[in-house]
């Protein structure tokens, strides 16, 4: 016991070193030492004093995943089996494609994102903190209560994690369950959805009232707030109110051993007014607002139909590019950037980051992540038309134009986005669209780099003999549809050189102002919530008023007296919105299914440009053109709303049935 005790001392005093006041970002010698630290009740070590408590800590914040792993060594497949992209490999770096392709199996589920056990650890984990942290000594009051918050907040955080990809799941006691019980007597059976999302509701109220408002310091920027449960909150209770959750007959036969449904089966209403009000916390704060830069000289003119007004009743002040961009891509501090409610840094260069999947060979990328036509034609005109109804002012081209070049280059936020080369099929768009969306004759700074290497300042083509064509030593290394999202790439990124520190929103304020609007929308009535003293109803001054502070900051006029005259038209514009102001960055994947839109999206055949297609033949490269390669080959079954739980897990616990389909 004594050699075990060096041990673990050893071990914790690592971990403080690693990983230091929660920055939310894994330390892998930290996950190697499970066995001796979490595992086995050594509590006279881990709560002798504060340095080994706050070892601890961290170790739970371990567990929490790198949200800005989007695609490449991804923890989910959100992103990846989104129907946004597709990576140019079918491999277990890019396993979520597996999914499309109808690959996953409840056993292969063992290999691929099997997050079951380790969400269920941070759980316990943090019932372990809760259950002892008073028998530490020298913990300040003030710490002591910052570290309850954080244990209320992981518990929400963790079940919330879990429901988001398994469905309806067990709830743990809070108790601590002795592990060296017989597997029978430590057999549950799964809860209700509704019940699930009661236990994250219960916790983020508790971590709302004992967590600070704002992180002061920056090495603290990465923890989370009163603000950043809020924010668990509102998008809990929204997905809740929606379709798939609410009652969806579909899941008529799926019940508990009482006969209870798993997924409620009467629609209520008041639902709505739930996640409503839990937005309308989050704007009453009154500590998050969009991120705005100012409108400068170099700021590309508005439409003439676009509000002058200054934000948010207009665009007048703001420059849109900079505005959208910005913030993801390093030009901005977390600190400086109050859209930013909760948030991680990205992962560090290397092949895990969107940044090497995106970017060109030429900047030492992997140049494999394939956007879809379907994502390229959501985003409108710089007037806000949709481009199947463009202005005479701000046309999209005819078939015989598509492929015509502008015949002059194009810059935004002080950097050139596209050469005279660019087709007009991608001339004047709205602002996300150059900030988001990669595509032939796109140019590529990459000025971070000071070698000797023809590597910067790069004319991206995706031609079969273009820049970015496959090599002979790697023949899959190629876009298959002539197009990318560039929205973390910072134009002077360059892998053979260095990139900008950035930082991933895991929650920023956009996502709370749509989230509140379309639970407006859809509530019928007036719901008042007690507690907060908070009353909500279907506003359209409200929607209007929220809808389009999103529209204005990106450039756009606001709604329209059409998206105005029905709840569907709205609902609509709601949807359309969501796809563009959050395009990959792993929201997609859950809108599509808590809608019950997924599958008239995924049966839609994949689009892109015609690659295969030499520079000499412009017109025939912008031919739109359907896929049909093993990669794109998807399917939708009924199964795919929920991830499988693995059947190692299945196996563990009798009471524990699988999902439907799997």
């Amino acid at each position: 016991m004594k050699m075990k005790s060096k041990i673990i001392n050893r071990i914790l005093s690592i971990a403080i070193g690693c990983y230091g006041l929660l920055s939310l970002n894994s330390c892998s010698n930290y996950l190697d030492v499970d066995q001796y630290i979490y595992d086995v009740s050594v509590f006279d070590s881990v709560f002798v004093n504060a340095d080994n408590l706050q070892a601890y800590i961290n170790g739970i914040a371990s567990y929490l995943p790198n949200e800005d792993r989007l695609y490449t060594s991804s923890w989910s497949p959100f992103q990846g089996a989104s129907d946004e992209n597709f990576p140019s490999w079918n491999d277990s770096r890019h396993a979520a494609v597996k999914l499309l392709l109808n690959e996953i199996t409840p056993q292969n589920a063992n290999s691929y994102y099997n997050n079951y056990g380790t969400w269920y650890k941070g759980i316990r984990k943090a019932n372990t903190v809760l259950a002892n942290m008073d028998v530490t000594p020298d913990v300040s009051t003030s710490t002591k209560r910052q570290y309850t918050g954080e244990m209320y907040f992981f518990k929400g955080y963790f079940l919330y994690l879990l429901l988001q990809q398994y469905g309806p799941v067990v709830i743990p006691p809070d108790d601590l369950l002795d592990l060296n019980s017989d597997g029978e007597s430590l057999s549950m059976e799964r809860n209700s959805y509704d019940e699930c999302v009661e236990y994250i509701i219960e916790n983020m109220e508790k971590a709302y009232s004992l967590l600070p408002r704002t992180q002061e310091s920056a090495s603290d920027i990465y923890r989370p707030t009163s603000g950043a449960a809020l924010a668990v909150m509102s998008r809990v209770t929204l997905v809740a109110a929606s379709p798939l959750f609410n009652g969806n007959t579909a899941y008529s036969d799926w019940v508990g051993s009482d006969g209870t449904p798993f997924i409620s089966q009467t629609e209520d209403n008041s639902k709505w007014g739930k996640a409503a009000v839990a937005a309308k916390r989050v704007i009453n704060t009154g500590i998050y607002s969009l991120y705005i830069y100012p409108k400068e000289s170099s700021t590309e003119p508005l439409a003439e139909n676009v509000p002058t007004d200054d934000f948010p009743y207009g665009a007048g002040n703001v420059d849109p590019y900079r505005s959208f961009k910005f913030p993801l891509i390093g030009e901005v501090l977390p600190t400086s950037n109050p859209e930013l409610i909760w948030g991680t840094k990205t992962s560090p260069t290397g092949g895990d980051s969107p940044l090497w999947l995106s970017a060109p060979a030429q900047l030492g990328g992997g140049n494999g992540l394939n956007i879809t036509q379907t994502l390229v034609d959501a985003f409108k005109m710089k007037d806000g038309r949709d481009i199947n109804n463009s202005s005479a002012e701000y046309p999209y081209p005819g078939l015989d134009d598509v492929y015509k070049p502008t015949s002059s280059s194009k810059s935004m936020g002080g950097y050139t986005v596209y050469t005279a080369n660019t087709a007009k099929m991608y001339e004047n768009r709205e602002p996300r669209f150059y900030a988001t969306i990669g595509f032939c004759h796109s140019f590529w700074p990459g000025t971070d780099y000071s070698g000797s290497l023809a590597v910067k300042n790069i004319e991206v083509t995706y031609y079969s003999d273009g820049s970015a064509a496959p090599t002979i030593d790697f023949p899959d290394d190629y876009n298959h549809t002539g197009y990318t999202c560039i929205k973390y790439n910072h134009p002077t990124d360059n892998l053979y050189g260095t990139q900008k520190s950035k930082v991933f929103p895991i929650f920023r304020y956009a996502e709370i102002l749509l989230n509140y609007v379309e639970a407006l929308n859809e509530l019928d009535g007036t719901y008042t919530d007690d507690v907060e003293g908070i009353t909500v109803t279907r506003d359209l001054d409200e929607i209007q008023f929220y809808f389009n502070q999103i529209r204005f900051r990106a450039g756009l006029p606001g709604l329209s007296a059409e998206e105005l005259s029905s709840k569907e038209s709205i609902r609509d514009a709601i949807k359309r919105e969501r796809e563009v102001e959050f395009a990959c960055e792993g929201r997609r994947y859950h809108d599509l299914r808590r809608w019950k839109d997924a599958p008239e999206a995924y049966n839609t055949p994949i689009v892109g440009m015609n690659v295969h297609t030499l520079s000499t033949n412009r017109q025939q490269y912008y031919t739109r053109t359907t896929l049909n390669i093993p990669l794109t080959q998807r399917e939708w079954a009924f199964k795919m709303y929920f991830w499988p739980i693995p059947q190692g897990t299945l196996d563990k616990n009798s009471k524990l049935v699988q999902n439907p389909g799997w």
